[in-house]
């Protein structure tokens, strides 16, 4: 698929076929984010696939509170993003700079790995709104690390919605703001 094609099709999907997701295909997605660049090649981040149904429901459970993110149910796959230990000169330069690289260096690789699920014909959600600390129990993840995102990973039966977004005009201007 062409990539202005991909970015058009790629979708936060809110329901999904029980049809479950190939081993490869899922392999290719975490292949995708694995290539993503980080600041000073740190690439901090894990992805923990969590596709036993039973410890699925339960961190489905985990994202579906106050009526949010029911369709977690409804996904095969539930993707855990543990934020890692960056390298000393990424953390410096985000002291420094005052910007977390670590957190932007996880955003585009999540975002790679969504496109890639895209291209092959998979449906996801990234999903932020959730119970990190019973998500860290549930997954055996030691205390000093962070999970700042889930993602849903399944064969989406959400139709293709027509982007509504900011006229250009009001998200980029050329030489001042």
């Amino acid at each position: 698929m062409e990539f202005s094609e991909l970015v058009k099709y790629r979708q936060s999907d809110r329901k999904y076929s029980n049809k479950p997701v190939e081993k490869e295909k899922i392999q290719k997605c975490i292949e995708s984010a694995r290539l993503s660049p980080s600041a000073y090649n740190s690439q901090p981040w894990k992805f923990i696939v969590v596709d036993n149904y039973e410890l699925k429901e339960q961190i489905a459970d985990c994202a579906a509170s106050l009526g949010m993110n029911g369709f977690t149910y409804q996904c095969p796959i539930i993707i855990a993003v543990v934020l890692e230990k960056t390298k000393f000169m990424a953390s410096l330069g985000s002291v420094i700079k005052d910007k977390e690289f670590s957190l932007l260096d996880l955003g585009i690789a999540v975002n790679q790995f969504c496109l890639q699920a895209t291209d092959i014909g998979l449906g996801t959600c990234i999903i932020g709104w959730f119970n990190e600390k019973k998500v860290k129990d549930l997954l055996h993840i030691k205390d000093n690390k962070r999970v700042p995102l889930l993602i849903s990973l399944g064969y989406s039966e959400s139709p293709i919605r027509e982007k509504t977004r900011k006229p250009i005009e009001k998200m980029c201007s050329w030489n001042r703001y």
